[in-house]
């Protein structure tokens, strides 16, 4: 499998995965210079890490031994964006972290190898949280220009359905298992309406509690999706 050529009609992007795989094409020559090229075979997405919303890595790096296909795997989190609501930049240089450790090896860590690399490429700052220097804006801006705007808007994960406009009041906006406020479930009695409390370990190892007059109660789920 060929390393996928930069698209030849760069301003009509149909999806953000084929704007990452444009922008990661662009940058190899870099990458080629710095004697540490690129896999050919590389899939890029958006999508949160495998350590969740809440963590604060920007991206992921899974190892091609990982894939059914031998490919590496990188995932951008959607929720990334600058102070002015600008999200091209901050994915590209989350892109570009996850693509150094692609050219270098999981094994590599974020050792010494790794940040020649991406020194080399312009980032800076710690090397498990790099930021874009002045190196990369440069070396990156020409690449924005011509592969054209991202077709992307920012995931606002923490935001409930209704908050700008406060017409639907703690609405959720995902599927995602909601959080239980309440360690204790409410188990209800199906015939008098008898209704008890009890911790979810006890319906998971013993079972629901037992109405005095009717027996089996009946226990509320405490996820939905």
């Amino acid at each position: 499998m060929s390393a996928p050529r930069p698209i030849s009609n760069p301003n009509q992007h149909p999806n953000r995965e084929s704007w990452l795989n444009d922008v990661a094409s662009r940058l190899r020559p870099a990458f080629v210079q710095l004697g540490a090229p690129l896999p050919d075979r590389l899939r890029i997405a958006i999508g949160f890490p495998s350590t969740g919303r809440r963590a604060k890595a920007t991206g992921e790096c899974w190892d091609s031994t990982a894939s059914a296909d031998g490919t590496f795997e990188i995932l951008i989190r959607p929720d990334l964006a600058e102070a002015d609501g600008a999200i091209a930049l901050p994915v590209a240089a989350a892109l570009a972290h996850e693509l150094v450790q692609a050219a270098v090896g999981i094994q590599a860590g974020k050792g010494v190898v790794f940040r020649r690399v991406a020194l080399g490429i312009g980032l800076t700052g710690p090397m498990r949280a790099t930021m874009p220097g002045p190196a990369f804006l440069a070396l990156v801006a020409p690449i924005l220009e011509t592969v054209g705007p991202l077709p992307h808007a920012r995931l606002e994960a923490d935001k409930k359905a209704g908050e700008a406009d406060q017409q639907v009041e703690g609405s959720l906006t995902t599927t995602a298992p909601r959080k239980q406020a309440n360690r204790h479930v409410k188990c209800t009695c199906g015939t008098c309406g008898y209704v008890v409390r009890t911790a979810r370990k006890w319906i998971d190892d013993v079972g629901a509690p037992l109405c005095p007059q009717h027996g089996p109660m009946i226990a509320e789920a405490t996820t939905m999706a």
